[in-house]
């Protein structure tokens, strides 16, 4: 048993030699091997570390030579970069200095011609000294010579001038007025007498009174009843004043407020038809009267309207445009007086190419503001304008309502043709009549504004006021001075006098040489 336990540990044992001397060579073996790998290797990197190290040596080289060679060509440009500005400075330098040698010089010629300056300076002072002592002993020679001071001599020149200055202007502007009319007058006359020829319309002069027929006498005594109180009642219902006089068969209405008027005339007609006169009856005809007034008003308005196709119309302003069928104007009644204008601003309108509608519009409600004038302060013209804008008429009327009269300036061509129409109104013959007070006061208030201008030796109104001449005296007016002063009385009459129509005013100078044979 232990026989061959030794064998199989001296088995054990020399396996185990064996294989440790196998390993030990395979591990030597494998050791030289990787050493002789290494050394390879090894030389190998030195071998490539010497390719390189030579070729950054040939890299490097090049390099220097380059940087070298650009080092060389930069110093040559900033050389002659540096060489270049060093000779611009110096030429520079050198028109400085030139300039400097010129503005010396121009210093100096100054300096001489400043110097010459002052001398002739001094030189002219003495002059100036000598003529105006010259001019003062020439001065009083001339006065003493003249008999006359130097502001005598002044005004004198003065006026001379001034009067040929003015004669001039006198010429020049009437020069310009005669090519005026020759362009203007024949168109204007051509549409002016078209629009009157198409608008023929009648006239009617009223009266500020009403007259009321009577059967009798004795009704004269009803309608005053017992102790006037019939006539108060009515008087004081009507708001008028009623004059019973010796008129046989007749009683007067006056007052100043035609709707009044009417409303009284009626309610007295009425009256004497009833037979039955006394203040309750009075009462209630005369509401009765008044309620056929307004529908008077409102069907005359509606007429008007509808006669001058102007259906727009607010209805308040078609109430006042009613209300002027009992307005008059110098006799002439307004209402029909508006719708000519309207009439005749739109035919006008026509001929020139302008806007109809606006211009009949226009002249239809220009005098909207004498329906009201008696109740309201101011103007009819700014009452008007008050109401037009009131009931939202456009600018364009309201201008044309305020300028008909000339209060404002005119800013379209319809309104213009609204004045032109309400003058040819106005100025139809028989349109308009005036009291023989207010003829008297304006026949007289003519003569003496024409007699107020200096030069005016006589003047005359003729032609019921349609015209006044002026005779000057020849001496202190010439004949380029005639239509400067007929211009300017022109305007005196027309800022200082109401008047319907045109006025003409006729300036005549002449020179009579009167000899005596004996």
């Amino acid at each position: 048993m232990l026989i061959p336990i030794v064998t199989a540990v001296a088995g054990i044992a020399a396996g185990g030699t064996f294989g440790y001397i196998y390993r030990r060579n395979a591990i030597e073996k494998r050791i030289g091997r990787s050493e002789q790998f290494a050394e390879e290797q090894l030389e190998e990197a030195k071998r490539k570390a010497e390719k390189v190290r030579q070729d950054a040596d040939e890299w490097s080289k090049e390099k220097i030579l380059a940087t070298k060679e650009e080092i060389l060509s930069l110093k040559d440009e900033l050389d002659k970069e540096v060489k270049d500005r060093r000779s611009e400075v110096s030429r520079l330098e050198r028109r400085v200095n030139q300039r400097e040698e010129a503005l010396d010089k121009k210093y100096d010629a100054v300096e001489a011609r400043e110097e010459a300056l002052n001398e002739k300076y001094k030189a002219a002072e003495k002059l100036e000294a000598d003529a105006k002592a010259l001019h003062e002993r020439q001065a009083g020679e001339l006065e003493r010579i003249s008999n006359m001071t130097m502001d005598e001599a002044r005004h004198i020149i003065m006026e001379r001038v001034q009067k040929d200055a003015y004669h001039d202007a006198a010429v020049m502007v009437r020069d310009i007025e005669a090519m005026a009319r020759d362009e203007a007058d024949k168109k204007a006359r051509n549409i002016i007498s078209l629009a009157i020829q198409r608008c023929a319309a009648d006239h009617v002069a009223e009266t500020t009174v009403s007259v009321v027929a009577l059967p009798n006498d004795d009704m004269k005594g009803r309608i005053i009843g017992r102790e006037g109180r019939n006539i108060r009642a009515l008087e004081t219902a009507t708001g008028v004043d009623l004059i019973i006089d010796d008129t046989p068969e007749a009683v007067i209405i006056s007052g100043f407020d035609p709707v009044r008027r009417e409303i009284a005339r009626l309610a007295l007609e009425k009256l004497i038809m009833d037979g039955r006169i006394h203040p309750a009856r009075i009462e209630e005809l005369v509401e009765k009267a008044r309620r056929e007034v307004d529908a008077q008003i409102r069907e005359a308005g509606e007429n008007a309207v509808f006669e001058t196709n102007q259906h727009s119309l607010h209805r308040e302003l078609v109430m006042l445009l009613g209300r002027l069928r009992y307005r008059t104007s110098y006799g002439q009644n307004v209402l029909k007086h508006s719708i000519e204008v309207s009439h005749l601003a739109g035919a006008m309108a026509a001929e020139l190419g302008a806007d109809v509608q606006l211009a009949k519009r226009g002249g239809l409600l220009h005098d909207i503001g004498k329906a009201i004038d008696h109740e309201v302060e101011g103007t009819h013209v700014t009452i008007g304008g008050e109401l037009a804008r009131k009931y939202h008429e456009s600018e364009a009327v309201i201008n044309c309502i305020l300028a008909h009269h000339g209060d404002v300036e005119a800013a379209s061509v319809e309104a213009v043709l609204v004045q032109a129409a309400d003058a040819i109104s106005a100025a139809r013959p028989g349109a308009r009549r005036e009291s023989i007070e207010n003829y008297i006061k304006r026949l007289e208030k003519l003569e003496e504004i024409a007699d107020s201008f200096q030069g005016v030796e006589k003047s005359y109104a003729i032609q019921s006021g349609r015209e006044v001449r002026v005779i000057v005296k020849p001496e202190d007016v010439n004949d380029a001075g005639t239509l400067v002063l007929a211009k300017e009385i022109c305007k005196r009459i027309e800022a200082e006098m109401e008047y319907p129509g045109q006025i003409k005013v006729s300036v005549i100078r002449e020179t009579r040489a009167v000899e005596m044979a004996k």
